[in-house]
């Protein structure tokens, strides 16, 4: 029995140090021993310790903590008192669990809103605006009093609304918030101009829905300069509003279209984010893109940056914004100039360049009475080449006017002339604009001189005509010769020609001035009826040389490259004979004439060829886009001449065996 007993009394003695270690362990592992040992909480945790309400929770609660970084500190705008018990919530909730919404420690607060948003194969989790980080987070245990909590990391600090003590409302829905805007402390905006016309037009009942909406309320700052309080009719505050989803800015994707409470049958007002990024600053804004209007609702998009975003309330969210949705009351010179002193609004560089060199384009952007504006965006000027032109005021103006076409082109009208020439205001320049389809999204491309640019936000209104911002500045070259036949959608039979014994490699030479006439893909297929059998052998690997001989006829090379008023200039002056033009291989031979409507035609070998796009400008030259390809029978003989590397192999075998069997004679 001693030996036994023994045994018993060592258990009852190790069970003894295993509780008291496990009681230490316990308290060590705690949540709130968790984010105290943890380095990168330590401002929350400091936070929590100057709240004494909080620390309570902590330790007598079962709780749901969303702890905000260090680095999400640094961003806060304001420090409230109240700040610990808004990221305390009194239902422990894993990352599966949580809900819609959680409601939190602090009382007469919003709750938090819950979004889950797919992206890349992967659910990201946001409360409120805060991103979760998944991989740092779910981290359970009980505290000393056996309460379930659970840690949750988050990139961003959660900020309530905190009203003055005498506001007399608990638990603000976005109706109260809308009433009483001044009595809400650290909010530095009103907004008396709305709230007076949503009381005017009877509306105040969208504003104490309950659900989960999103709202957006322009602030009072520039709100009767840039619009007329009687244009915000009940229409319009209805396109204010977004029902039924609860958008904070982080997780909701750019220009995802939700439909406002103005989309009806007779008029349609579609509301989205976009996000501009300017170095470590990210300014957000907020668009209206009336898709179908009314005798007194002008389609097109209305763009407003929001000025304080995410704020929640009881039933969703409220957004800021500098200035009313869907009401058009701007002239295109009044919208840019509203970012006069905006230097990081997502025009301020063009109006700069505008504004210091060029004052008399901004007297014609007023003038017209019909226009459409193609407008570089804050990204696009950072190019060196970009800053280099606005040193030369002639280059600047011819560069401007080339952004603007003397009538108005919606991205509507653009999809049913694309591929057509496009006449701006600059001497002899026009744009081209191509409609890409991915699946059911367009993207709208432009060209004008050489440089292709991407349309990033169409058809924002203006009373005499439509802006679409792009991300390049038309007109400056960065491209060599070479890689603009590569990345052209139009230029793609060329390129994969000029592939054939490296034909394409000469035209990245930066030493070389080239005049380029490359057919489009128009033109082979052109040549695939006319010359059947012989648009075959262009695309067999034994033709290649014939293939490189061909193209050798279109590359001019000289010290300097020729546009096509110059080239028709040298024919005007030589009586329209024929030019003689130096080539990578002989002398092409033409004369260049140009038709009433300012279309070039190039004559060459007895044919009238057209030329589709003039002057596309390169770093090394210049691309002549044309309709026909410099084809003449015979290049190929398709029946009996061409001696193809096969053919020629054949015949070198035949004779090496003859020579075989006469030694062998012998």
């Amino acid at each position: 029995m001693a030996p036994r007993v023994s045994v018993v009394m060592l258990a009852c003695f190790v069970g003894v140090m295993f509780v008291d270690v496990g009681g230490a362990l316990g308290e060590a592992m705690t949540v709130q021993r968790k984010i105290m040992e943890d380095a990168d909480l330590s401002q929350f945790y400091s936070v929590l310790e100057r709240s004494r309400q909080a620390m309570a929770s902590l330790e007598y609660s079962a709780l749901t903590i969303f702890a905000p970084t260090n680095k999400a500190f640094q961003y806060k705008s304001s420090n409230f008192d109240d700040l610990a018990l808004y990221h305390l919530c009194n239902v422990p909730q894993n990352l599966n669990q949580l809900g819609g919404s959680i409601s939190t420690e602090l009382g007469g607060s919003p709750p938090l809103w819950v979004t889950r948003r797919n992206y890349n194969n992967r659910q990201d989790i946001y409360v409120n605006n805060a991103k979760v980080i998944a991989h740092r987070s779910n981290y359970q245990q009980a505290n000393a009093n056996g309460k379930k909590q659970v840690l949750h990391i988050i990139e961003e600090v959660l900020e309530p609304i905190i009203t003055q003590s005498d506001a007399g409302f608990y638990n603000p829905d976005a109706f109260q918030f809308l009433n009483y805007t001044e009595s809400i402390n650290n909010l530095d905006f009103t907004v008396r101009a709305f709230r007076n016309q949503v009381f005017y037009n009877d509306k105040t009942d969208l504003y104490k829905n309950a659900g989960r909406h999103t709202f957006f309320i322009p602030v009072d700052d520039k709100f009767m300069s840039q619009v007329r309080p009687g244009k915000i009719d009940q229409k319009v505050i209805d396109g204010h509003i977004i029902a039924n989803h609860v958008l904070f800015t982080n997780p909701t994707p750019d220009d995802v279209k939700y439909q406002s409470m103005a989309f009806t049958d007779m008029l349609k007002v579609m509301i989205s984010f976009k996000k501009e990024v300017e170095g470590k600053d990210v300014r957000v804004y907020v668009k209206s893109d009336t898709v179908v209007g009314d005798s007194t609702h002008q389609t097109g998009v209305v763009l407003a940056e929001i000025v304080k975003a995410n704020i929640p309330v009881k039933n969703g969210v409220v957004h800021l914004i500098s200035r009313p949705l869907m009401v058009v009351d701007n002239t295109v010179h009044q919208f840019l100039k509203s970012f006069e002193n905006q230097e990081d609004g997502p025009l301020f560089r063009f109006y700069s360049a505008i504004y210091d060199a060029q004052p008399e384009f901004m007297d014609h952007l007023t003038r017209m009475k019909e226009l459409t504006l193609l407008a570089p965006s804050n990204n696009a000027w950072r190019d060196p080449a970009v800053n280099n032109i606005l040193r030369n005021k002639t280059k600047l103006q011819e560069i401007l006017y080339l952004h603007l076409v003397p009538s108005r082109l919606s991205v509507e009208r653009i999809q049913d002339m694309a591929n057509q020439q496009v006449n701006t205001m600059a001497n002899r320049k026009s744009l081209y604009f191509n409609v890409l389809q991915h699946g059911d999204n367009k993207t709208v491309t432009v060209e004008g001189a050489g440089v292709n640019a991407t349309v990033v936000q169409p058809d924002i209104a203006a009373t005499n005509g439509i802006i679409h911002i792009i991300d390049r500045v038309l007109g400056v070259p960065f491209m060599t010769v070479g890689r603009k036949i590569a990345t052209d959608p139009m230029l793609n039979d060329t390129y994969w020609l000029g592939q054939n014994l490296n034909f394409n490699d000469q035209l990245d030479d930066m030493s070389r001035r080239y005049t380029y006439f490359v057919p489009r893909d128009y033109a082979w297929k052109k040549m695939e009826v006319q010359y059947p059998s012989a648009y075959k052998k262009f695309f067999m690997r034994d033709y290649g040389y014939n293939v490189k001989q061909i193209l050798e006829r279109h590359l001019v090379i000289a010290d300097q490259a020729y546009t096509m008023n110059e080239l028709k200039e040298m024919s005007h002056l030589s009586g329209y004979l024929n030019l003689r033009l130096p080539t990578s291989r002989d002398v092409l031979t033409v004369s260049v004439t140009e038709s009433s409507d300012r279309s070039f035609f190039i004559e060459w070998n007895n044919e009238k060829i057209h030329v589709f796009r003039a002057d596309v400008e390169c770093t090394n030259g210049i691309i002549h886009v044309i309709d026909s390809v410099f084809y003449q029978e015979g290049d190929i003989r398709v029946n009996t001449g061409a001696i193809t590397a096969s053919s020629f192999s054949l015949v070198c075998l035949t004779f090496s065996s003859a020579l075989i069997r006469l030694f062998n004679s012998v």
